[in-house]
């Protein structure tokens, strides 16, 4: 990139007035974590209280969510998806879809006959998973905002605004320059089609491996994996939406919804929500997580923490939500009067 479009870029994040995500960010975690002894039932309860009752609900997904949603990276639906990837490069390196990603390719070719297929599976080719549809029917008639380090698209999918979710980590649909010479990015859902039916051996054509239209260097998934991660112009507005967002509602009553989210990157989601709790006495936590629904002890009822299947959780509280705004709606009758 030459010096002229460093500084246009430099002056366009200077003239927007881009957040800095970092300040999102929070690496403390709490020191008296619990796991909540309440029933079932009455967690549920008190948490589609709790969400009937808010001025808004701020969602922070991990990847427990998309997992309890059905998008499993290994198992069956890797074995019979993957097999000739397991069978080309051995099962002991190709145990799941998240070590295959991290395997060292050895060509381009490879790695994007393996990408390709990837993103296609947990990118494009689900619909909107019942997980994510019955989020939003919980969420619909709130203000919300979404937070989240998946990139498999299901929040867009189910519904809910683009205008409303800030996805931090990146995209699967997306792909861009390996050294991030440029702050673009580029949709590579044709791209990938393409490689999905040209693929033979887990090789895809030369001629369909893609170079940077800048540099000429070779390309990368949108993922932050590393320092070169692009933070393209419709992520930095992302931020500065969640930015205002928090703003605008930083003195109200606040429900952070957390679905999945664990100790592997809690400074993005986990330890931020835990953090401001602890410094916004109108705001309460609700957390959804498989096998460590701990919460911190000190935050006594504005926090719940509810273990196992989220799925069913999910499904239990939009029940009691939806149906109490029905209860509460008037009828046609009285919208009349």
């Amino acid at each position: 990139m030459c010096i002229r479009d460093r500084f246009i870029m430099i002056f366009k994040k200077i003239r927007k007035g881009y957040a800095d995500w970092r300040n999102f960010l929070c690496s403390t975690p709490a020191r008296d974590y619990v796991f909540q002894k309440d029933a079932y039932e009455d967690q549920i309860d008190r948490a589609a209280k709790n969400i009937r009752n808010t001025d808004c609900v701020i969602i922070g997904a991990g990847a427990g969510a998309s997992t309890a949603a059905g998008i499993q990276y290994g198992g069956k639906r890797f074995t019979d998806n993957f097999a000739e990837f397991i069978k080309k490069y051995g099962e002991y390196y190709m145990t799941d879809m998240y070590a295959a990603g991290f395997y060292p390719y050895p060509s381009e070719e490879a790695k994007w006959g393996y990408w390709s297929k990837h993103a296609l599976m947990n990118r494009f080719d689900p619909p909107a998973l019942p997980l994510y549809t019955e989020l939003y029917d919980i969420v619909k008639n709130k203000e919300y905002f979404v937070l989240t380090t998946n990139v498999d698209h299901q929040f867009y999918k189910a519904g809910f605004d683009e205008k409303r979710i800030f996805a931090t980590q990146g995209d699967y649909g997306k792909i861009q320059c390996q050294k991030a010479c440029h702050p673009k990015t580029y949709d590579a859902k044709d791209l990938f089609r393409k490689m999905d039916e040209a693929r033979k051996d887990c090789l895809i054509p030369s001629e369909l491996v893609p170079k940077c239209p800048v540099c000429g260097g070779r390309m990368e998934m949108n993922l932050r994996c590393d320092n070169y991660f692009v933070e393209d112009e419709a992520w930095h507005e992302a931020a500065d939406r969640y930015a205002d967002f928090l703003k605008q509602n930083r003195n109200k009553k606040v429900v952070l919804l957390e679905l999945g989210v664990g100790f592997n990157t809690p400074i993005i989601i986990r330890f931020p929500f835990e953090k401001m709790v602890r410094e916004n006495s109108s705001y309460s936590l609700i957390r959804l997580n498989m096998d460590e629904a701990v919460v911190p002890e000190s935050f006594g009822e504005r926090a719940i923490g509810i273990g196992g299947d989220m799925a069913k959780a999910i499904t239990d509280i939009r029940g009691l939500v939806l149906c109490c705004l029905l209860y509460t709606s008037p009828s046609p009758r009285d919208r009349s009067l």
